[in-house]
């Protein structure tokens, strides 16, 4: 192993856990194990894994007393990302800036950072950014719009838990809703964009019209009401059974007892981040065809990408995956593998490690020429 590194993790609370789903804690967790001494700052100090020779913050001084070898900030044009900016410059040491363009779409709070990031500091980010790694190729477009040079770019996916989410669990809350059979499994929020109703209309239209399927909406939000009446227009109340959104605990389970997860996004605001646990829990998933959700669903490989918006292509996926048992073991298969491979938080660290052992002798003026 390389010389252990002094890693600061700079966020605010605002965008701890909302932002990028809990990204920096795990990846601390991660990079803790491979050997290197990591501190969280900008955040109460029991939120981040640290290491521990090492005093939590608030007991041994701040940023710049921590001696960091390399520092990464969180939110590309964030508060977060010019107090990490100003420490590198100060320690001369590369700033990792970590993009997740997430949806500004209800969150004015996010909009107002983003437009005062634009207007007053993002210059001087740019110009002390050694790199940058986005969670997905949505969030490499919006970083390259924010200015900076897609040579800088890299690239990581969110990353998955791979020990809790893992093939062979079971659900208690189906058997407890009394849902047996094969489940076509959806989790997240009703809500515009996320193409519930598209998914309802080619589950009426195929595998809805058979006694031995189901379809579990396992969220809330605010086009529940109006997805119950079109359930019961299309005759198919029976089979679409409306659960509560699944509690961290239970959706591996959750996941181990269904046999495909659906993702009808039809807005790239949907992130995806239910396909690489379902990918872990030997999940095959069907995802519309849009960059986020492409970049972790492989086509005829670990599932289906069909097109965004149409039921036609959703009812003629369904009735592909529902008719091909085998194929599906393949592809469930084949998910974990890629789980395993290059989704895990272990291997999304081996990345970090990687990209900032690159950058340990380049200096930001390096990488704009």
């Amino acid at each position: 192993m390389q010389t252990a590194l002094r890693i600061a993790l700079v966020l605010d609370p605002i965008n701890l856990r909302t932002k990028a789903g809990g990204h920096a804690p795990m990846l601390a967790r991660e990079l803790l194990g491979l050997g290197h001494h990591v501190r969280g700052f900008g955040v109460p100090a029991a939120s981040i894994p640290h290491s521990a020779p090492d005093a939590p913050q608030g007991e041994g001084g701040g940023l710049r007393s921590f001696g960091a070898d390399a520092i990464i900030a969180y939110d590309a044009l964030s508060p977060s990302s010019v107090i990490g900016a100003r420490a590198a410059e100060r320690a001369g040491v590369p700033l990792l800036l970590v993009e997740a363009a997430m949806p500004e779409r209800g969150k004015p709070l996010r909009r107002t950072w983003n437009w005062l990031g634009r207007a007053f500091w993002g210059g001087y980010v740019r110009s002390k950014t050694a790199g940058v790694i986005a969670l997905d190729p949505v969030a490499s477009d919006h970083a390259i719009e924010m200015g900076f040079d897609a040579g800088l770019i890299r690239v990581l996916p969110q990353g998955v838990d791979v020990a809790q989410f893992r093939p062979g669990l079971l659900s208690s809350s189906l058997p407890s809703h009394r849902i047996f059979g094969r489940i076509l499994l959806y989790v997240g929020r009703l809500d515009v964009g996320r193409g519930v109703d598209v998914l309802v209309d080619a589950f009426a239209r195929t595998v809805g019209q058979r006694l031995d399927w189901n379809l579990v909406l396992a969220g809330e939000g605010p086009l529940e009401a109006a997805l119950r009446a079109r359930v019961d227009r299309l005759g198919v109340a029976s089979r679409v059974h409306f659960l509560p959104r699944p509690q961290s605990a239970e959706l591996p389970g959750l996941m181990g007892g269904s046999t495909l997860l659906a993702v009808p996004a039809t807005t790239d605001e949907v992130l995806g981040r239910q396909i690489p646990r379902a990918m872990a829990c030997g999940l095959p998933v069907l995802a519309s065809r849009r960059p986020r959700l492409a970049a972790l669903v492989e086509d005829e490989e670990c599932g289906l990408l069909l097109d965004s918006g149409d039921a036609d292509s959703w009812a003629a996926g369904l009735m592909r995956a529902a008719g091909a048992p085998a194929k599906r073991r393949r592809w469930g298969a084949r998910a974990r593998e890629i789980a395993l491979k290059r989704l895990s938080w272990d291997q999304v660290a081996v990345g970090f490690e990687e990209q900032i052992l690159s950058l340990q002798n380049v200096s930001p003026a390096e990488t704009e020429s």
